[in-house]
C-alpha cells in the first residue's frame, strides 16, 4: 500500500481521509455548446490551479473535475473512494461513478464534484474531501491494473471518456 504524505492523524478504523489537491478543470461553457458522447462531443476544459491560500467557489449545479492531493495505490488491494457525510449534508457529491481504484493502479484520485445545493460551496486546497476504503484481495489478479489493453492505464487524469464503452 502506498499514500503519499501520509499521516496517521487521517487514518480510520476503516477508512484513511484524503485531501483536495490545488488543480482544478472546469468545463467552459461558451466554448462548448453541447456534450454528446455518441458524437464524441466533449467539453473542453479550463485548467484552474490555486495558491494554497486560495479558495474555489463551486456554484450550485456546477460539475467540475478536481483530484486528490494525496497519490495512493496498491497491488493487493481494492481500493474504493467514497465521499464524507458532512460534505454531502451540504449538497456536495465527491464523484458520479469513477469510484473504484484496481490493484496495480498508483494515482491521485479524479472527483467529479457536483454541488447539489442551492447555494454556493468554499472548496479549499488540502481540505478533506474524502475517504478511501480498502478490500483485500482473496488472489493475485489475473489482469493487473496498466496491463496491455487497459485504456486508463496511465495517470491522465484530463482524459474526460473511454471512446469503445459510448
Amino acid at each position: 500500500m502506498i499514500i503519499s504524505d501520509f499521516d496517521i492523524s487521517r487514518l480510520q478504523p476503516a477508512s484513511y481521509d484524503i485531501r483536495l489537491d490545488n488543480y482544478f478543470l472546469i468545463p467552459d461553457k461558451h466554448r462548448t455548446p453541447v456534450v454528446d458522447p455518441v458524437m464524441k462531443i466533449f467539453p473542453t476544459y479550463q485548467e484552474v490551479t490555486l495558491d494554497d491560500d486560495e479558495v474555489f467557489i463551486l456554484h450550485p449545479n456546477d460539475v467540475i473535475l478536481a483530484r486528490s492531493y494525496e497519490t495512493f495505490g496498491s497491488s493487493n488491494l481494492l481500493i474504493q473512494l467514497s465521499g464524507k457525510s458532512s460534505l454531502a449534508r451540504i449538497g456536495l457529491i465527491i464523484h458520479n461513478t469513477a469510484g473504484i481504484v484496481n490493484p496495480g493502479h498508483t494515482l491521485q484520485m479524479v472527483f467529479e464534484l457536483c454541488n447539489l445545493s442551492q447555494i454556493p460551496i468554499v472548496l479549499r486546497p488540502k481540505m478533506s474531501i474524502a475517504q478511501l476504503l480498502f478490500s483485500p484481495l482473496t488472489s493475485e489478479p489475473i489482469s493487473p491494473y496498466g496491463s496491455k489493453g487497459q485504456a486508463y492505464h496511465t495517470n491522465n487524469w484530463q482524459v474526460s471518456y473511454r471512446s469503445e464503452e459510448i
